[in-house]
């Protein structure tokens, strides 16, 4: 994927080509579009430029069924629950041909409308207690704005800064992470911790869809764009129309809202600022306090201009090198070393220690092997963790596999120092658990070949 460089000159804006002169090489580069949206001679477009560098035939590549399916293969793979409507994905899956048809003639003659958002609550990971709000569209409208996304992705993906990783091709929280590792390593010490307030929630739409029309000048497509932000929400009793944001849940926003705040990753990019940012969580990494007291006025000037809001007591400067430190991505960063940060630990205990009731049913073996995906998974994203942190996680595991065996030997409470000695680590070991430790220490060993 090539993205736009600061300070590169833009092509002057030309005309589709008639044919494509590069088809394999800008294939290549541009592999992870939808073909049957991005033939060889739109990806050579996009590439080039097109005439006054706004996109106007698209709708009908919306609703091509060779996209409907595509989108609708995504959505199954995606999973997720029924929308207002209760059809589920295997309901829709039924007659996919015949939903499929329906919904392309509908986008054809302008007949498609959203149905509402149904709200569910979540719980938010580390805050027992606390919820927060996720809509659940219907099926057909899943499908729709996957068919969208695939046709404007990658149009907006050109112009899009280096210094954002969330929900792009190609781009991982992993790749977020390595780049601020490595910029701290180059004394990158002065953090701007940024919090945007109910950012999801607050993004000014009319702001938004005019960010839309510098690049797509589409009437049917943008009519879609607008009806999705205005999609009524149904939560039990009630029903109303949002006026601002785009609703989390929904297969649209992650690039809307990547859109709404590109501007802000050029800006600080141009002004020369150090910003990582993934979806709507990012750091700036400055050298000294002064131009991190220089780079969070310029972040609120620019949050203040686009209507957004920056979280009184979540936004502040902080010296890594010192006690205290800063969260990013599910990690913790103090004084030259990262581990899981207290939300991230938290998650994985509840994880685990539902997996591992002392009354559970299953066997040990059974057991061992449900709470082995949940450890596989978090060390493939938390193995750059402090090494303590690995002996932690395993010695807390097995405290809770043997308070499953005391209560099985009739014994009350926690396990204890006795329970240690009958189930030692290497009881455990020939069971099968898997332990982050040794997966910790074959990954260095791995890492000096």
């Amino acid at each position: 994927m090539d993205s736009v460089k600061d300070g590169q000159a833009e092509a002057q804006p030309q005309a589709v080509p008639a044919r494509a002169t590069r088809g394999g090489e800008v294939r290549a580069r541009w592999a992870w579009t939808e073909p049957s949206v991005w033939t060889e001679r739109m990806l050579t477009a996009l590439e080039e430029g097109v005439k006054g560098g706004r996109w106007y035939s698209l709708m009908d590549k919306v609703y091509h069924l060779p996209n409907l399916r595509s989108a609708f293969a995504k959505v199954k793979t995606n999973k997720g629950a029924a929308g207002v409507d209760h059809q589920t994905i295997e309901m829709f899956e039924r007659h996919l041909e015949a939903n499929l048809a329906k919904l392309a003639e509908e986008l054809r003659t302008a007949e498609y409308r959203p149905r509402a958002v149904r709200r569910v609550w979540i719980d938010k990971p580390g805050k027992p207690g606390e919820q927060r709000p996720l809509g659940v569209p219907c099926v057909r409208d899943r499908v729709v704005q996957a068919a969208l996304v695939n046709v404007l992705e990658p149009i907006f993906e050109k112009e899009f800064a280096a210094q954002s990783y969330g929900f792009r091709p190609g781009r991982s929280a992993q790749d977020a992470l390595r780049r601020v590792v490595k910029l701290k390593r180059e004394a990158h010490n002065w953090v701007v911790d940024a919090d945007l307030e109910s950012y999801f929630d607050t993004i000014p739409q009319r702001q938004l869809l005019e960010r839309v029309k510098a690049k797509v000048s589409n009437g049917k497509v943008l009519s879609l764009i607008e009806a999705f932000l205005r999609q009524g929400v149904m939560e039990e009793a009630k029903y109303w129309v949002p006026q601002e944001g785009t609703p989390q849940g929904a297969v649209l926003s992650p690039l809307l809202s990547n859109l709404y705040l590109d501007e802000l990753d050029h800006r600080m990019a141009a002004e020369g600022f150090e910003m990582v940012r993934y979806a709507d969580d990012f750091v700036i990494l400055c050298r000294s306090e002064t131009e991190a007291q220089r780079a969070l006025e310029r972040v609120a000037q620019w949050t203040t201009e686009a209507g957004l809001k920056l979280h009184p007591d979540k936004t502040h400067v902080v010296e890594a090198t010192k006690r205290g430190g800063f969260d990013f991505l599910g990690y913790h960063f103090e004084r030259g070393k990262r581990w899981p940060r207290k939300k991230s630990w938290k998650k994985l205990k509840d994880t685990i220690r539902a997996k591992t009731r002392r009354n559970e049913g299953r066997s040990l073996k059974v057991i061992i092997e449900d709470v082995n995906k949940t450890l596989v998974g978090w060390f493939g994203y938390f193995k750059h963790s402090y090494p303590i942190t690995f002996e932690r996680v395993d010695g807390w595991t097995r405290m809770r596999l043997r308070s499953i065996l005391r209560q099985r030997s009739h014994r009350k409470g926690r396990s204890n120092r006795r329970d240690h000695q009958r189930w030692p680590n290497a009881f455990f070991a020939k069971q099968g658990l898997y332990s982050t430790t040794a997966a910790y220490a074959l990954a260095c060993q791995s890492s000096r070949r």
